[in-house]
């Protein structure tokens, strides 16, 4: 629920200032009418008055201005006493903090004023504006209309009248029939209610009745404001998101005084809790609802335990449909993103590990001799899934520490194609000559194959050189070596002769030689036809069969390449096969729809 601060009197322990104060420079004689109250007598007149002096310096004779704030049980009468004569006198309270108001009690020793102004500040002094004011005559003083008359007009004549001589109230209120605010936290309740200053503006002074004829002292003796009781109710301000609050900063701890510094709750900081904590960012800030008694708490951001904090950001929270908006700040432990949710360059996942591990990212472990420097971005040093590194022309491996079949040599430039007719020694590069030492082909891949250009077999040797902005690792690069004689498009009759048990048009990721067999990792981006295996639209393997024929690869499957890929199936492990039989051909809108239409009306 929304929380709600105690009430309590803001000027205890607060110094109000003012612009004199009795016997300031030398000792004043001053004379007033005694509280018949304190008196013990009922009488129906004035009474005489008394005479007495005022000194600022001598404790016994001082009236000063926080004699208007001291316990009024404890000091019933103690009070604050202007210099003799003055017509214009200022009483300023100065808050270290914003608070909110409730009303306000000034208890008169003198006579009230006849004209006075309430103001308060909300930018600590440099502006103010007037809460209420006082006049024995409304429109005469300020060309306002008495609320005594017009409800809700900002004057009225309730407390200016000179009875009685003294202890007079002047009270306001700050929420009144006339101010009705639901929602106590709404930015019109917060113009109203919140301050950092308060000032009384005494305007006019004015004599009490009981001057006659047969006055005996001194009239400028009776000419001061004397105040016994300056009470300013209110709490601190906390937008609904605390309920109780502790000293602010250039405060000291003083027994019933309203602190300024809020203990917040609903993950909420600052000192008026205006806030979110700060991994607590993930949806706009708002007070509570004063109303609703709705809490409106701030939402953790998601960053895995890798982020001390976050920042709400516009653009996010409206792009995630207004579900989400927070972006962890400084991620920690090697991650990155909005959410710290992927391991930054040079380091991959540890799927191994929950994402919230301190140690889910690992470096990278490429051999620096055999992985390439510039990768597809360019400061990957490893695939940031799967750990692969990127390798130099006929280098493999994971970790790019071995030549491909085929090639010797590791070195700064990758590893040299063997000058034989089968496969090398990887060291010296002499020819294996017998069938003996030669293994069973996989594809020769230790991670995701870089833009390979499928090319005809008939093309000159030059064509098939490396490219600066290439890296990759087949024997495919040497023709003299390898003939990769794939399937092509032939007849209608040919193509359904086939029974292909899926066509889909999908982009290759990444290919993995698993020891075993190879797999390649596409993302589906269109199923055409399928058999008794599902297939979904998204990313799943292919599985290569092992092509023995002079250590080649075929066929030919370049990553960041869509293909029409056509082939069999088998049920039982519910694995999508390619091999020589199958269709393999770079993705053309044409050639799509030119299967589509033979699958439709064709194959029958």
């Amino acid at each position: 629920r929304s929380c709600n601060p105690p009430v309590g009197n803001l000027a205890t322990g607060r110094m109000p200032v003012t612009l004199t104060t009795c016997g300031q420079n030398s000792t004043e004689l001053y004379c007033f009418y005694p509280d018949q109250n304190l008196l013990h007598q009922i009488s129906h007149g004035c009474g005489q008055p008394r005479c007495t002096k005022c000194n600022a310096n001598q404790p016994d004779n001082s009236h000063l201005p926080a004699d208007m704030t001291d316990d009024f049980f404890a000091n019933p009468i103690s009070w604050w006493q202007s210099a003799q004569g003055v017509h214009r006198e200022e009483i300023r309270l100065d808050f270290e903090t914003e608070f909110y108001l409730t009303h306000v009690i000034a208890v008169f020793k003198s006579p009230r004023p006849a004209a006075m102004v309430l103001e308060r500040s909300q930018d600590y002094g440099q502006t103010w504006r007037p809460y209420k004011y006082f006049s024995v005559n409304c429109t005469a003083t300020f060309g306002l209309q008495d609320d005594l008359i017009e409800e809700g007009s900002m004057c009225t004549s309730r407390y200016s009248d000179a009875v009685p001589c003294t202890r007079g109230e002047v009270i306001y209120r700050a929420l009144n029939p006339a101010n009705k605010i639901e929602d106590p936290y709404s930015p019109e309740a917060q113009d109203l209610l919140k301050l950092t200053n308060l000032r009384l503006l005494l305007l006019k002074r004015q004599e009490c009745p009981c001057h006659g004829s047969g006055l005996v002292e001194k009239p400028q003796r009776f000419a001061h404001y004397a105040i016994y009781d300056l009470i300013i109710r209110g709490s601190c301000f906390c937008n609904g998101h605390a309920e109780e609050c502790e000293v602010a900063n250039g405060t000291r701890v003083m027994e019933n005084v309203v602190h300024g510094k809020c203990v917040c709750r609903h993950n909420t900081a600052g000192d008026h809790c205006e806030k979110c904590a700060p991994l607590y960012n993930d949806q706009p800030w708002k007070p509570g609802d004063g109303k609703t008694g709705a809490p409106n708490e701030c939402r953790k951001c998601r960053c895995h335990n890798h982020a001390d904090s976050c920042h709400f950001d516009l653009s996010v929270w409206l792009a995630s449909g207004k579900s989400s908006g927070g972006v962890c700040d400084n991620c920690k432990h090697n991650t990155e993103g909005h959410r710290c949710q992927r391991c930054k360059p040079g380091y991959y996942r540890d799927r191994g590990k929950p994402m919230s591990s301190r140690e889910v990212c690992k470096p990278c472990a490429c051999q620096p001799m055999g992985s390439a420097n510039a990768t597809f971005s360019r400061s990957w040093r490893c695939h940031p899934k799967t750990g692969f590194c990127y390798c130099k022309p006929g280098v493999a491996g994971p970790n790019c520490d071995r030549c491909l079949m085929g090639y010797w040599g590791l070195g700064e430039n990758g590893c040299r194609p063997c000058d034989c007719a089968r496969d090398c020694d990887q060291h010296t590069g002499n020819c294996f000559n017998g069938y003996d030492n030669e293994p069973f082909f996989n594809i020769p891949i230790g991670g995701r194959i870089p833009d390979l250009v499928q090319m005809p077999t008939n093309e000159s040797e030059e064509e098939w050189k490396w490219n600066d902005h290439e890296q990759g690792f087949s024997a495919l690069r040497h023709p003299e070596k390898c003939v990769c004689k794939e399937k092509v498009l032939g007849s209608v009759t040919d193509f359904c002769q086939m029974k292909y048990a899926y066509v889909i048009k999908a982009r290759i990721l990444s290919a993995h030689d698993k020891g075993t067999h190879a797999e390649v990792v596409v993302k589906v981006k269109k199923v055409l036809k399928s058999g008794k295996v599902k297939i979904a639209r998204s990313n799943r393997s292919i599985y290569p069969e092992s092509w023995t024929n002079r250590g080649c690869t075929c066929p030919i499957l370049n990553p960041g390449t869509d293909y029409l890929i056509a082939g069999q199936e088998d049920s039982r492990t519910s694995k999508l096969l390619v091999n020589m039989n199958s269709l393999v051909k770079p993705w053309k809108a044409y050639l799509g729809k030119q299967i589509s239409d033979i699958l439709r009306t064709g194959c029958k």
